[in-house]
């Protein structure tokens, strides 16, 4: 057991995450890593009322670095003083670094996407007349359509209520929009929403409707808490292929580990953290 009193002093770093409903995966798995790695290194959870008043938090107390979840992942952008490439590619924020008090943001979640999808749907991406369908206009369906057409996905959906949000997504990529499937069956789709998510009004919801679920190959759901989210649990028991919210946050964090601290890890030691974070 660490000793708190002993191991933090003036000096050590601070990092955080910035979320509407912040879950201790993402401080148990830093936490993990600083002690296993000897690093003075502290992590926090926080669910800030005042987002403008937390991003010149980071500035003003020399915060190392912050995650920044749903809904606060497009709100920041103005907030910072650099998008990098990757946050600029999707205008979504999903990390910030402070470098003596210059603020810049990057986005993970668009590599672990990415990542995940080569490893789950590569034979998809590359048939021609594979199509997709990505489910949400957010900051995470904006990763996750970049991620869709960096692995090779040519056509496909973006599924949306908001016709505001979702339209303009998908013409950027050159995919269709639509308010729902109609007679689509895309071989993969992702939920980019909260639906399902633990402590939400639509926890035991049912995200992508389940028709639509067993005429596919790979299902993905960016949904962390719970892993295995109604979606997973019938995506499994049609024998589909699937990626869950729990390895999207592993990998992205993995990256976000190595912008704070400048070290990659190893997959055994993201695979531990990230098992000690769930238990």
């Amino acid at each position: 057991m660490r000793d708190i009193a002993a191991t933090i002093t003036k000096d050590t770093r601070l990092c955080i995450s910035l979320a509407a409903r912040p879950s201790n995966i993402g401080t148990r798995f830093h936490n993990y890593l600083y002690e296993q790695l000897g690093l003075d290194f502290v992590y926090k959870a926080f669910a800030p009322r005042d987002i403008e008043g937390a991003v010149a938090g980071i500035r003003g107390l020399g915060i190392r670095g912050a995650a920044v979840s749903m809904p606060y992942k497009e709100a920041v952008i103005p907030l910072v003083d650099e998008l990098t490439a990757s946050a600029e590619a999707v205008q979504s924020v999903n990390t910030i670094v402070n470098d003596d008090g210059l603020l810049r943001a990057y986005n993970t979640d668009v590599l672990a996407v990415e990542r995940l999808l080569r490893a789950q749907a590569a034979d998809l991406a590359a048939d021609p007349d594979a199509d997709v369908a990505v489910v949400g206009s957010g900051g995470m369906a904006k990763a996750c359509v970049a991620a869709v057409r960096a692995v090779g996905f040519g056509r496909g959906l973006v599924v949306a209520r908001n016709a505001a949000t979702g339209a303009p997504l998908a013409e950027r990529y050159g995919l269709t929009y639509a308010a729902g499937f109609g007679a689509r069956r895309p071989r993969l789709v992702l939920n980019a929403t909260p639906i399902g998510m633990a402590g939400g009004a639509e926890a035991q919801d049912l995200s992508i409707p389940l028709d639509v679920v067993e005429a596919a190959d790979v299902v993905v759901d960016v949904v962390a808490v719970p892993p295995d989210t109604p979606l997973i649990r019938a995506a499994r028991a049609a024998g589909k292929r699937v990626v869950t919210g729990a390895e999207i946050v592993a990998l992205q964090a993995a990256e976000q580990f190595a912008l704070y601290t400048g070290i990659i890890l190893t997959p055994e030691q993201i695979a531990a953290a990230a098992t000690f974070s769930r238990s």
